[in-house]
């Protein structure tokens, strides 16, 4: 590990000198954003992927009926101007602007809003999130500018997970035309930018949308202030932080955290952070599967692995070691179930390993029954799923576990992660309390995707559910407590890390402010402009 942090360090150092030459790469083209990302999404269909990758993209080229404040808490106008809740938090009824045309110049109305909802929640499409749309009784357009939202039951955080790209307003005509191809050869959606071009893990370009005039109320500027964005996949991030420092590119939130300080002294270059941000990594264990079945081999890998050195390591402070389900500043945390949360002890890793009666075998790799105490893990291939899969694997290694490694680039990843294939996976993803969190990943019909841990418990169904639903809450807070004690109790998961949202900037960026909403830093982006 020592020898390749050092390494790392010295990458980063080359690159930052090789910036200053200002001769390793051509500058980028006059009044166009070129942002630097390190992986692609599968498709940029709202309703069909959940990405990071493709949600920054899709917050650009649509807009959903309510938006986020900088704060992560607050909800603000979007496509309805204004909205009521009726007393018995059943019924929404959203007003809508008059103003909003698509890309392609047709006006935006509520029969649109309908439609895009609707084939959300379809369950033809089979969105992976449409849980997060609500118990939907019906949605329907009382006429061209009013929608109205009504539920089974109430359903709490019906607006936050409003504001989330998945509920972005889509051209019918443009779908319908395409069909599967939607979101992989064109797009049509009323946001700030439009779909020029998409060539795979290179380019994805979006051209301004030149009547948008109705951004979110969080900008200053209700418009774009640039002509072009060119959304910039560059895996290696040595090449992107090079591509930064010389110009090649203007923006990027995906910073290698062992450059990072040594970025934020790179004269003319803007380096920020959004306090607000709640984006977990974690391993998740298929509950079913032979070996991780197992509850003490999954306590075990929580005992056996040193998460401060690895994180550490791995992140050089731009991350914070994660000893719960649910991060302690989010709403809903619970610190009992905290506390239930078992910490670095190999030796009780070990302890537990041979009282269950995994013993060591020829090879140190432990056996019972017949059955070796080895797994396969699934993971997107990044440099930072890299070092920390490597780190576990050795930490694993040493109580007597074997945890075997397989990564596949972005573009494929997400296809391989719905099967069955894996034992565990590793994944980072966003939310705002811990109600999110856990209706994300725990529902039983939400297997097997996202639910890929297979774990289907009636009884945190039904405290799901109450969480979902309660109007009192202090029942809501309860009824998801109970689930994070259950689930960290039985060692679903191995939490990782608290990430940090950091954006640079190159010089000729003015106006950049990290936002977060579903890890998308530059969210809509109105109020960037470049200088020269």
């Amino acid at each position: 590990m020592q020898r390749t942090v050092r390494g790392l360090l010295m990458a980063a150092a080359g690159a930052i000198a090789l910036a200053a030459t200002g001769e390793a790469f051509a500058q980028a083209p006059r009044n166009t954003l070129v942002v630097l990302r390190e992986i692609d999404a599968d498709r940029y269909d709202p309703h069909k992927v959940t990405a990071f990758a493709a949600g920054e993209v899709i917050y650009m080229m649509t807009d959903t009926l309510v938006s986020m404040d900088w704060d992560q808490t607050t909800v603000k106008p979007g496509l309805a101007k204004s909205w009521t809740v009726s007393e018995d938090g059943k019924l929404y009824t959203f007003n809508l602007r008059d103003d909003v045309t698509f890309c392609d110049g047709r006006r935006m109305t509520a029969h649109d809003v309908v439609y895009s909802l609707n084939r959300w929640i379809d369950p033809a499409t089979r969105s992976p999130v449409r849980w997060r749309a609500g118990p939907v009784k019906e949605i329907r357009a009382k006429d061209d500018v009013t929608v109205e939202y009504e539920l089974n039951e109430p359903f709490a955080e019906l607006l936050f997970q409003l504001t989330l790209y998945f509920a972005g307003v889509i051209d019918r005509h443009t779908v319908e035309r395409l069909g599967d191809n939607f979101g992989t050869q064109g797009f049509n959606g009323t946001g700030p930018y439009c779909w020029v071009s998409w060539t795979p893990r290179q380019d994805l370009v979006l051209q301004k949308h030149p009547t948008y005039n109705w951004g979110p109320p969080i900008y200053e500027n209700p418009s774009p202030q640039i002509e072009r964005v060119i959304w910039r996949v560059i895996p290696d991030p040595n090449t992107r932080i090079a591509a930064l420092q010389t110009g090649q590119g203007d923006a990027t939130q995906h910073i290698p955290t062992f450059a990072l300080e040594a970025l934020r002294r790179v004269p003319g270059m803007t380096v920020q952070r959004q306090p607000n941000y709640f984006v977990d990594f974690f391993m998740g264990f298929k509950v079913d599967k032979p070996v991780v079945n197992d509850p003490v081999i999954r306590r075990a890998v929580n005992l056996a692995v040193d998460r401060d050195a690895m994180v550490q390591a791995t992140f050089f402070g731009a991350a914070d070691p994660m000893r719960s389900l649910i991060h302690p500043a989010a709403p809903g945390f619970d610190p009992e179930a905290k506390a239930k949360h078992p910490g670095h002890d190999p030796a009780e890793a070990r302890r537990i390993l041979d009282e269950a009666g995994w013993r060591p075998g020829p090879d140190g790799i432990r056996v019972k029954d017949g059955q070796r105490a080895s797994f396969l893990v699934y993971a997107i291939a990044t440099q930072t799923n890299r070092q920390m899969t490597e780190s576990i694997q050795a930490d694993l290694r040493r109580v007597g576990i074997e945890m075997r490694i397989q990564m596949f680039d972005a573009t494929v990843a997400w296809g391989r992660l719905a099967t069955q294939e894996f034992d565990a996976f590793m994944m980072s993803y966003p939310y705002v309390s811990a109600t999110d969190a856990l209706n994300l990943y725990f529902r039983s019909e939400a297997a097997p995707t996202p639910n890929r841990m297979n774990w289907k418990n009636e009884q945190t169904d039904a405290w799901l559910r109450e969480a979902r639903s309660a109007l009192d809450e202090a029942v809501r807070r309860q009824a998801v407590a109970n689930v994070q004690r259950q689930l960290t109790e039985a060692s679903v998961w191995f939490p990782i890390a608290h990430s940090q949202l950091w954006l640079a900037t190159g010089p000729r960026v003015a106006g950049a402010r990290p936002h977060g909403v579903y890890s998308a830093a530059l969210y809509k982006g109105l109020d960037i402009r470049l200088t020269r």
